[in-house]
């Protein structure tokens, strides 16, 4: 008897659809997976096995052989189990062959029957919507995650035995409902606020340019001046996630396993913040099955490396490519797979190894030889791709004292969220949503400067020693700069502020 039962793996963050063809014949007991399938699918016959029983029904001593179509994609994970062990067991008569037709299925099997929650349900059943199919059987655990997606039933499974009996007609199996746009609105904001932030006023208002443009941005300062404190509160001013980037970024969460039960749809603009100990493939993406890294988990929102010297060179390097490309792309012998990687990159560093140097309070230890070692760490060709650079110095104790009423992230916000506006007005016709993601052709014509802002960004490059990359960052800044002061034109004033934002270039001193 031949049985199919269609379910899905995932490439990168899109579902694929897989047909799982279950054949029983007379002969000696063997039970065979073949389609490229890896170790965790293959093991998956000693899990489909004792499900089966332990669920009170039996078990073909017959030859089985199940193949996972198409056979040239690689099969990985344990979401083939619920499905083999559903073609099975239609295969042996126990339901109709057609009762699975108008729909997919995936899950892991426990040994008594139990369906263990699976990665990636949310792609998944994305694929299944397009491809037109009614429904998904899921997971119990996974249901909130897929219940969202419009066009589409989300059957919650406990254990196989419920499925079953369902598809014998015996029971009843009720779709998840969850409404997308109501637990898209219910997002209670953040707990942290510019308002908390006391002095900086020239930080804030780098981080205010930042957001405007989609600008990376490099803190400098000594330790305790609160360069952590400002770049948790980056996301504060960004503009509001949209629904369509909601998806997005949690078909990534779901891939790697993150998404939280209670808030399914990720509905805040991500802040990942690893460890500087963190390894190439964590940050980037890979390992032998691979996953998405941070700077795929940060997609549509903010990347923050704390301590940015303290990460391996090597490591820091592996940002170069994403930051240009806004995707990862992993290539494996079998198969290559692109996360995407649109984030903002904010950095904090110390000035020095000790962490003091120009710092009016305490006295740096460190010789100049050490400084510019300890700098040297971060490379010409990442600092390029760093657009604002800002010194943040320690606060001084009148401005901490200070009782007058600081600009609350909502002020600033809007401000940005004006700016925004000017730019998708300027990019409508284009891929590009801000101004950080101009190309050479964008800037010559949305960046034009007239005679005195040449002059004086003239001087700035020939005494900065900067290089054209450098000289494109300074126009798009201005131009960034420009539509938070509601001007058509860029200035000279413009060009002057975008021009301290650079001042780390070619290993410049802050002083």
């Amino acid at each position: 008897m031949l049985a199919r039962v269609l379910s899905s793996a995932v490439i990168g963050i899109d579902g694929c659809l897989v047909e799982v063809e279950v054949d029983i014949i007379q002969g000696l007991p063997a039970f065979t997976i073949v389609g490229l399938p890896e170790t965790t699918v293959k093991e998956s016959k000693e899990r489909v096995k004792s499900a089966i029983g332990n669920s009170g029904y039996p078990f073909p001593a017959d030859r089985i052989t199940v193949n996972l179509a198409p056979a040239d994609i690689k099969k990985e994970g344990t979401a083939f189990d619920l499905p083999i062990a559903l073609g099975i067991l239609a295969a042996t008569g126990i339901f109709a062959r057609e009762r699975l037709s108008a729909h997919l299925c995936m899950g892991e099997l426990s040994l008594d029957g139990r369906v263990k929650p699976v990665h990636g349900t949310l792609p998944m059943a994305l694929a299944a919507r397009a491809a037109g199919y009614s429904g998904v059987f899921v997971p119990a655990e996974n249901a909130r995650e897929v219940a969202f997606v419009e066009g589409i039933e989300a059957y919650p499974v406990k254990n196989l035995s419920q499925l079953v009996e369902f598809l014998r007609g015996r029971v009843e199996l009720l779709p998840a409902r969850t409404d997308g746009k109501k637990l898209f609105d219910s997002n209670g904001g953040y707990p942290v606020d510019f308002s908390e932030v006391m002095g900086q006023e020239h930080v804030k208002r780098a981080l205010e340019v930042a957001a405007a443009g989609g600008h990376n941005l490099l803190m400098v300062g000594p330790p305790g001046a609160g360069k952590t404190m400002l770049a948790r509160r980056l996301p504060t001013v960004l503009p509001s996630i949209s629904f369509e980037e909601a998806i997005e970024t949690t078909k990534v969460f779901s891939v790697a396993g993150l998404v939280d039960r209670r808030q399914p749809l990720i509905t805040a603009r991500p802040f990942r913040n690893p460890h500087h100990t963190i390894s190439d493939a964590g940050l980037i993406g890979g390992g032998h099955i691979p996953r998405p890294g941070e700077v795929s988990l940060a997609h549509n929102g903010v990347l923050f490396l704390d301590e940015l010297l303290e990460f391996k060179k090597h490591v820091l390097e592996a940002l170069r490519q994403p930051l240009e490309d806004q995707s990862v792309t992993i290539s494996r012998a079998a198969s290559t797979i692109t996360y995407p990687a649109s984030f903002m990159l904010v950095g904090a560093m110390n000035p020095c190894p000790c962490g003091y140097y120009a710092d009016s309070k305490h006295e740096c230890r460190c010789s100049w030889p050490q400084i510019q070692r300890y700098r040297s760490k971060i490379s010409g060709p990442l600092m390029d791709r760093i657009d604002i650079h800002v010194e943040v110095p320690a606060v001084p104790y009148k401005d901490l004292a200070a009782e007058s009423p600081n600009e609350s992230s909502g002020k600033i916000k809007a401000r940005v969220h004006a700016a925004r506006r000017v730019q998708a007005n300027r990019f409508k016709r284009s891929r590009i949503h801000a101004n950080a993601q101009m190309k050479n052709r964008h800037v010559r014509q949305h960046c034009r400067i007239d005679s005195a802002a040449h002059a004086l960004l003239e001087t700035a490059i020939d005494r900065l020693g900067l290089s054209a990359r450098a000289h494109n960052r300074i126009l798009k800044i201005s131009r960034t700069i420009a539509d938070l002061d509601t001007r058509r034109e860029i200035e000279v004033e413009h060009v002057s502020e975008a021009v301290q934002y650079r001042t780390l270039d070619r290993g410049q001193a802050i002083a």
